[in-house]
């Protein structure tokens, strides 16, 4: 099976795990803070907080904005939960807007419309990797004293306007689950140039405490106070070894990514059932994902037929994302319809992720393309 998405792990970054291991430090420790400054200087932003996955990232940055009950967050509903999820840990309510239909990036004009008196930031998610539409986007954040956090999951290495993702929001959240850009394991990290948002940060991420252990071995005291109720969402050292080895091979795996998109681009550029999602010319995208949109009507079959044949074939498709708005979750407490993000909906059921990943070889992304071409001239005769 050729699937989505994996990790590529080669002998440096094995090496550079063991070394932590035979070390004195296991969890938080120097491999951590050197993770932090190379990510920080990677993307060009004063501070970096890592945290145990992109779902903390996420809920630390709500922290840090001092998200509340009665604040409002908005968040595009093509999305993964944790998006959403992480303003209700905070006790607010995300507001669902639509996203746009060439891109499926959140759409400015849909978030303007749900702005109240109430919403106190954004979170703008960059599907698959390809930047937001930032500038208007930032206008509209100005107009109305709104935070802009980036959903940087999948983007990066990614560039707007030349300056990379990272840099470009109030605050960035990155993930590293295996089937992302870099991985260390399971972990997160959060960018900013704001001080502020940094000492909260770290001071949520550790249980609330004004200092770690380390900090308090440097200075030989034991003492501490908990000053905010905090969480556990440290990140150990030996991942950060993980993340730093991974984060030079960076360039290249983002070099592979964009050379695959490129093959798919150009094999099915005149096939009218699949379309791929629009970029935009002041982008540099990142491609965590290559997602397509199937016209099934046109080849009179349904997804999960496609879906199933392919897979059966070897190719490991996927779906990213059943709109959030649709869970029965969000339904019963936020009272969120069909109907709701109709552009999101009608997306929903077309689009698919065909594989991408680094580790993959032009033999395996031929592979993908004469599959899928076949299985549809087996439906076209069908």
């Amino acid at each position: 099976m050729i699937p989505y998405g994996r990790q590529y792990i080669d002998e440096s970054d094995i090496e550079s795990v063991v070394e932590v291991l035979q070390s004195d430090w296991l969890t938080t420790g120097p491999k951590v803070e050197e993770f932090e400054e190379s990510v920080a200087e990677y993307v060009g932003v004063k501070f970096a907080v890592a945290v145990s996955s992109g779902t903390a990232a996420l809920h630390s940055a709500m922290y840090a904005l001092d998200v509340g009950p009665n604040d409002e967050v908005i968040v595009p509903t093509l999305t993964f939960a944790a998006t959403a999820n992480c303003v209700i840990f905070q006790g607010g309510t995300p507001v669902f807007v639509d996203v746009d239909p060439d891109t499926l990036l959140i759409d400015p004009a849909e978030v303007e419309k749900k702005v109240t008196d109430r919403t106190k930031a954004i979170i703008a998610v960059d599907y698959a990797g390809q930047p937001c539409d930032y500038d208007r986007l930032q206008e509209i954040a100005d107009r109305r004293n709104l935070a802009i956090v980036t959903d940087g999951c999948h983007s990066l290495g990614a560039e707007y306007n030349g300056r990379k993702v990272g840099g470009i929001a109030d605050m960035t959240v990155f993930s590293f689950h295996p089937v992302k850009h870099i991985t260390t394991g399971e972990g997160g990290m959060v960018t900013t140039d704001n001080p502020d948002h940094e000492k909260r940060l770290r001071m949520f991420r550790n249980h609330g405490m004004t200092s770690d252990f380390r900090q308090r071995e440097d200075r030989g005291t034991w003492y501490y106070e908990i000053v905010d109720l905090g969480y556990n969402y440290r990140i150990t050292d030996f991942q950060c070894a993980l993340g730093l080895s991974q984060l030079l091979k960076l360039p290249g795996f983002l070099k592979r990514r964009r050379e695959i998109s490129e093959q798919y681009r150009e094999a099915f550029s005149d096939i009218k059932e699949i379309r791929p999602l629009g970029i935009k010319h002041n982008v540099n995208h990142s491609y965590h994902l290559y997602v397509v949109r199937v016209d099934f009507e046109s080849l009179g079959c349904k997804r999960a037929d496609l879906f199933q044949r392919l897979r059966e074939k070897g190719i490991g498709v996927n779906v990213h994302y059943v709109p959030v708005h649709l869970h029965s979750f969000y339904q019963k407490r936020f009272g969120t319809r069909r109907g709701l993000c109709p552009v999101a909906e009608e997306a929903y059921e077309s689009i698919m992720s065909l594989p991408i990943y680094p580790g993959m070889n032009d033999d395996d992304s031929n592979e993908v393309i004469k599959v899928l071409l076949d299985v549809l001239e087996e439906n076209r005769c069908s």
